[in-house]
Parts: C-alpha cells; structure tokens; sequence
C-alpha cells in the first residue's frame, strides 16, 4: 500500500488590500483622523489618499459597501504585527513532566524525584506520576497506591506550593498514573 505525505500548508494571515489592489466601485472612506467622510467612487477615494502621502487600506471587506481607510499601510503592518507578538508571549505554554516511580524505590531516589517534582512545579509545570508494576508487583497494586499517595502527601508538605489534582489516581492495566499541577502559578 502506497503512503502519501502532504506537507501542511501555513494559515495565511488576514491580508488587507491596499491601494489599486481594491476592487470595488464604491467604498465607504474613513480619513486618517478617524472622521468618516462617507460613500464614494475608489477613484476619488484613491486621490484623497495620495494627496494625503498616504495609503489606501481595505479595514472591512465584508461589510456592504466596503470599509477604506486612508493610512500609513507600512505602520499598520508593524503595529498588527507588534500586536500578534504581544499575544503569543501572553499565550504561556506549560509543559507536562513525567516522573516515574516503583514499587521498590529507595529512599534517596525518593528524595530525589521528591527534588525534581518540586522544582517542576514551580516553574509552572504539570506533573505526571507514573508507577509501573512489574511481574509480581501485579498481585499487590496496594503497596503502589500507598507509595504514590506517600509521594503526593510529601509533595504537599512543602509551603511554596499550593498543589491541586487535574487527573486523581487511576489504574490502567499494570499503570498507575495521577497528574499533579501547582495552583498558585
């Protein structure tokens, strides 16, 4: 059987229509103060635009007749742009950690992952607790649940964090999972 992969192709951004690039007959003109100056043929539109040194800018094409607007295109094109960057850096991504656990972990690796669970969430992380139960372990998932909740417990006693549940503790097949994140960030 034969595969094709098509390579996705980018989400255009909103493009404006600037100057000859318009194509309606009629449009309806906002100067560069804002003021409305109403219906008028493109021709004319586009003459008050380049006696103003500035251009022609389709605001709203869907709009019946369309919105023109008399400005620097160049500035707007920085200030959409300024504005689109302003709201990806707002948009915070958070990752979510893994750490696993076992049935039979010592008590400095405990620590340890204790270390590591706290430092991650505090960054502004969530946190998967993972435990695998091999072999035997199958037969005593307990001893699993008293280890994960002896982790959840410790992770609790720190006072910079203010921990809340996004997933309780779930068994799947020999798995046992539960998703940790910090309220306060």
């Amino acid at each position: 059987m034969r595969r094709s992969y098509h390579k996705q192709k980018p989400k255009a951004e909103k493009s404006f229509r600037a100057n000859e690039h318009i194509r309606w007959p009629e449009v309806d003109l906002i100067d560069a103060d804002g003021v409305q100056l109403g219906v008028m043929p493109i021709a004319k539109a586009l003459a008050l635009a380049q006696e103003a040194g500035l251009d022609l800018v389709e605001v709203n094409p869907k709009a019946s007749p369309p919105i023109v607007k008399i400005i620097d295109y160049g500035q707007f094109k920085y200030e959409r742009d300024k504005k689109a960057q302003k709201q990806k850096a707002k948009n915070k991504k958070t990752d979510t950690k893994t750490i696993r656990l076992s049935v039979r972990i010592g008590a400095h690796d405990f620590a340890v992952r204790i270390n590591q669970a706290t430092n991650f969430l505090k960054r502004g992380h969530k946190l998967l607790l993972e435990l695998r139960l091999k072999g035997r372990e199958k037969q005593h998932p307990e001893t699993a649940r008293e280890v994960m909740s002896k982790f959840y417990s410790q992770l609790k006693t720190d006072t910079e964090l203010e921990l809340g549940l996004e997933q309780d503790l779930t068994k799947q097949g020999g798995q046992f999972n539960m998703i940790i994140v910090n309220k306060k960030s």
